[in-house]
Parts: C-alpha cells; structure tokens; sequence
C-alpha cells in the first residue's frame, strides 16, 4: 500500500510535535483560546427555555433551546460586537447589552420570546449600569442602577422594556456606593463611603428616610445580600470584631449580628447560594487551598448530593434556577476541565446535558493545579499553585511565574485555559497569592496595603527562590507574565532582579502609579480615598510611587518584554506607554509591543487572542528554550 506525499508529510509533522513534547500532544493555541462553544447559561422563570451564548460569526450571541422540543433558535446576530449581558424577565423577555468599542457606547437592547423580535431599548454613553431588580409584580419594569445623570455616581432608575421609558426612582446624593433591593424590588438598604468608612443605610419602607445603622472602617465588610422572610433581618458577609468574614443575620433596626449562620477558621465566606422561593440561604462557600461548601438547608444538601453522585469528582456550581426551583442549571468543572453544563430536574432527579465550554480539550491531557505554601522573608506563610507540566519530571523545570491582575484578588483553584496552554508548552507554572490577597482573612490582606512596590514583590521574589531551592526551577530558565497589577509586578521584578528572569511578558500592565490613580474613571472616585490608604497618595507618598512605577525606570530594565495593549483600554494611558516603549528601545532594550486598535482590556476578538498566544508561545520558545 502507497503513502501519498501529503499524508506522509502531515504525519511526520504530527510525530514531530509529538516527540517535542516528551511524548505528549501539543495542543493547538486555538483549543484553548477560542470561543467557548456555550457560554453564560440561564433558564427562563418559567423553566421552559434554556438561553446561552453561542459563537456567530466570531461573536458571541444568544441561543435559545425550547426544553419542551429541543429546537434552537438564535435569538441575536450581532456581527459587529458580542453580547456583553444579559437576563430574563419574568414575562419571557431578555434584556442584553453591547458594548460599542470604537464609539465608547453601551446599548440595551429586547427580544420577545414569543415573538422573537428584537427592539433597541436604551443607549447611554460609556455610561455603566448595573441590574438591581427583575420585576415580579410589574415584569416590564426592571430596576437599575446607572451613572447617566452624573459619571461619579449611581443613581436608581425604573426602566420600562415596553417603551424604553426610564423614570428616576432615587437621585444619588453624593455619596451612595450600592443600593440593595428587598424582594418586592424597593430599595430599603443602602451603602455609603466617604473613601475611608462606609455606612450601611436601612429604611423600613419607601416613604422613611434612610437612616445609618452600622458604620466601619473600609478594612471591614458588611455585604448585604438579600432580606430574610423578616423583612427587618438581612443576610450578609461580614468580617467586623472577626478575621474571617462569616455569614451572618443582621438585625435591620439595630444594625447587630442576630445570628451567625457559618463561619470558617481558614478562609473568609466568599459566596453563598440563595433560594428566591423560600427567600433563604442554602449554603455558604470557602476556598483556602481547595474549594469547600457547607449546608444551611438538608434539601439543597440533599440536591447537590444527587448531583455529586451523577458527577462524581467535579466541582459543582448552582448557576441558576427556575422560579419554582424545580429546574436549575447546573456547571460542573475540574483544575483539568473547563466544565460543562446540564439542566438538573429535581423531581425526577435527571441531569441532562447542555453543553461544553470547550470540547477539544481532553483532561486527561491536562495537567492538575497542586496547592503549595512557603514562608516568605518576614515568616509570613504565603499560599499559592504550582502545576507541573505533564511527564514524571518534578526537578529543575523551566518555569512561568503568572501574575495576576489586582493586588488584592486572589488566584483560586479550578481552570485556567493560560495555566494549561503553559504546562502544555513544558512550563511548571507558579501562581502565589502574595499579601494583600483577599479570602484569607483580614490580617493578610491588609499585610499588602502600600506594599504594590514593596513586601508583595519581595513575596513573589521569595517564592521563585523557594522553587530553587526545592530544585523545582530550573533557575536559568524562569519567565514572569502577568497582566494589569501582574504587568507591573512583572515590570517591577525584571528590573529589580534582572538576573532572575530570561523575559518577561506584559498584559495590559500598569506602568504608572500616578497616572493609574488620577485617570480613574469618574464612578472609581468616591474609593481614591480607600486607594491612598491601600497603594499610595499621589501627594503624600509621592517619592514612594515614583520609586516604583517602571514609566520612570526605564534605565533599569534590561530584561527582554513582550507587551500587549487594547487601545480602548479605559484604564490605560496609551500615549504615555507608548512614549514608554519608545524610551525602552532607544535603550536597546528587547522589547515587542502589540497594541489593538479595537480592544478593551481583554482581547474579546478570537483572531487577536489567538494571535497574542501565539506570540507568547514564539517568544518563550526564543527566551526559554534557547537558553542554556
């Protein structure tokens, strides 16, 4: 039997990738970059629909599944921009939202189920809203807040979806940051900030004032969640006279904890799963090296027990659910899978499947995300991830320190298609939850406040060394890639140590502290207050920030960068960073710069981020494999 040239050639390329990876595929950038092939699943009040986002023509749009028949029917096609949000209400209706990149626009838009037809509703600017209630009682009226009048504040609007008539329902007075609805939708608590302390605000109907009944420190949380069947009790987070924050009830009238539902030595409570019909809380959820959940309620214990037993060794998540709660949506996911979603009937107790994030990646070609903790300079234990690409190798790897943005998020456990994409490539990939991060109480968050330039990067630092010496890293071949703060943070190391990095790689890095601050967008401004406290004051501390803005260091940055940036970034100052390449190169630097035209932050085009991988992949290979 013949070989014909083309399949010759097609296979000896495929034992060639496969070879180059010590016998493991190397999966193409585009499986873990694309689309997800359904994303964003909800099910209409009435539990006859199912609704989900679904690529046409390279943007995401609405789908809708009959679940009496089975038949799709898209609902949008939007060829210009993706759907950004969307909801039902309670009259078979969704309300969705655009963003208009390249005139700054947001877009409101309404499609009848019945008869599939769709209106424009309302455009607003860059102006940003927020959805506070769906209507029961009026379903045409929805309640949101939105920053129209004045971009520093949020007031509260009644829109209605039959006519686009939007009425004031609360004009902001200044200084209101949240507004939090009871089940009826009128707005009875509210939260205030004077950039320091915040004040939770309660009134016992529409017609009384808003009067303050627990005021804090920013350092503490109280986050209402919603009103218990006692319409003078709330549920809520809170971390007050506590370091972890714990769920709570909270007497409405006095401002006091009547109750506390649960709480955690290990971790803060970071979420919680509410049932509508029986206005409750059902389950508090935790994360210290692994996720953990604990019941309120023996009959959503009894339902997620069901679950677990249909998907066994998977996390499972409630995304949403009927107005009956007799049918819910369901996600299930592993650190090797990027999950999938089935419709759960709870009579019948059958589990259907919907869909697949990404059905082209296989798990057992993915590689597991392993909790690891070390001590950093100062004694302090510093939580973390490590995951080793795939093979029996442990010791001196080539590895990727993955930054992520915000000094105060936290990296959790579960997917990462960029975690993957890395440990595919033959990279260990090292991801610490430096000081500052949150979930781990409110000592160790505030042990990172006005340390961006100082403990948290002597953190990281500590970390690459830790891989060193447990002859985990190879030391002549470590990268750092982080994007937004983890941009900075990747700055800031390869040209604080830059015999420890081969390159570093920049996402949508901040790379001036001063500017970060003073170009915040107008609804940020009522937390500068809180940002002097937390980062820096660009007047107190100036000498501090300047210190540690790479914009002003360029000298000491020799490391290769590779540095990506959307245009329309709203946080970004695209002027000053280019002036910033352009100074880094007249130093000879190494250093490519990718800068879009037509994106935001994150690259939502599947072609750009496609292409940004690949760049990153091209650009280790040069740095990472090259080297000795």
């Amino acid at each position: 039997m013949s070989i014909r040239p083309k399949v010759f050639i097609y296979a000896v390329i495929a034992l060639l990738l496969w070879s180059c990876t010590n016998g493991k595929r190397q999966i193409p950038v585009l499986d873990f970059f694309k689309t997800p092939e359904k994303s964003f699943f909800k099910i209409s009040p009435d539990g006859r629909y199912v609704s989900y986002l679904k690529p046409y023509k390279d943007k995401q749009n609405i789908f809708i599944q009959s679940l009496s028949d089975g038949k799709e029917v898209m609902a949008t096609s939007f060829t210009n921009y993706p759907v950004r949000d969307y909801f039902w209400t309670y009259n078979n209706k969704i309300v969705l939202s655009q963003d208009i990149i390249a005139t700054d626009q947001f877009k409101m838009f309404v499609v009848d189920i019945a008869t599939m037809k769709q209106r424009d509703l309302l455009s607003f600017g860059n102006a940003k809203f927020k959805l506070l209630n769906r209507g029961r009682k009026d379903p045409d009226i929805i309640t949101l807040a939105l920053n129209k009048r004045d971009p520093t504040v949020f007031d509260v609007y009644r829109l209605n979806i039959r006519d686009g008539k939007l009425t004031t329902y609360i004009n902001n007075p200044g200084n209101m940051t949240d507004w939090f609805p009871d089940g009826d939708g009128e707005i009875r608590l509210a939260q205030s900030s004077d950039g320091v302390n915040k004040t939770i605000l309660f009134r016992k109907d529409v017609a009384a004032p808003f009067r303050p009944i627990i005021t804090s420190n920013f350092i503490d949380q109280v986050q209402p969640i919603s009103f218990t069947t006692d319409k003078n009790e709330f549920y809520a987070l809170s971390n007050i006279n506590r370091d972890k924050a714990a769920l709570v009830e909270i007497n409405a009238n006095t401002g006091k904890e009547s109750k506390v539902l649960y709480a955690s030595n290990d971790a803060d409570i970071e979420d919680w799963g509410f049932s509508k019909k029986h206005n409750t809380v059902e389950y508090a959820l935790w994360e210290d090296d692994k996720p953990h959940i604990h019941f309120l309620n023996k009959y959503a214990e009894a339902r997620y027990n069901e679950l677990i037993k249909q998907l066994p060794g998977t996390e499972i998540k409630i995304i949403d659910r009927d107005s009956s709660e007799n049918k819910f949506v369901v996600q299930s996911s592993t650190d090797k899978n990027p999950g999938s979603f089935y419709l759960y009937d709870s009579k019948e107790k059958q589990l259907t499947k919907l869909g697949d994030i990404n059905s082209d990646l296989k798990p057992d070609e993915l590689c597991a995300m392993t909790p690891v903790s070390y001590k950093a300079s100062d004694g302090l234990t510093i939580h973390g991830f490590l995951t080793y690409p795939q093979g029996n190798k442990r010791t001196n790897l080539p590895v990727v320190v993955f930054l992520r943005n915000g000094p105060w998020n936290r990296i959790n456990w579960g997917y990462s298609a960029d975690m993957q994409f890395l440990a595919n490539r033959g990279y260990a990939v090292f991801q610490p939850n430096y000081r500052g991060s949150m979930g781990y109480g409110k000592a160790f968050h505030r042990a990172g406040f006005k340390q961006v330039g100082g403990k948290i990067q002597q953190d990281i630092t500590d970390g690459v060394n830790w891989l060193i010496s447990k002859k985990i890293a190879n030391p002549k071949k470590i990268a750092v890639l982080g994007s937004g703060f983890g941009g900075f943070s990747a700055l800031y190391g390869s040209s604080s140590h830059p015999k420890m990095y081969n390159c570093a790689i920049v996402q949508y890095g901040l790379i001036n502290f001063f500017t970060y601050i003073k170009d915040a967008p107008p609804f940020v401004k009522p937390y500068l207050q809180m940002t002097y406290e937390m980062v820096g004051n660009p007047e107190t501390d100036a000498d501090s920030l300047r210190a540690i803005s790479p914009v002003f260091h360029a000298d000491k940055i020799k490391t290769p960068l590779l540095i990506f940036q959307g245009a329309k970034d709203p946080r970004a100052n695209i002027s000053e960073l280019n002036q910033f390449v352009r100074e880094l190169k007249r130093r000879n630097v190494p250093v490519t710069y990718v800068l879009k035209d037509n994106e935001r932050t994150y690259f939502r085009s599947q072609h750009n981020r496609i292409q940004m991988y690949a760049d990153i992949e091209k650009y280790l290979d040069k740095y990472m494999k090259g080297t000795p």
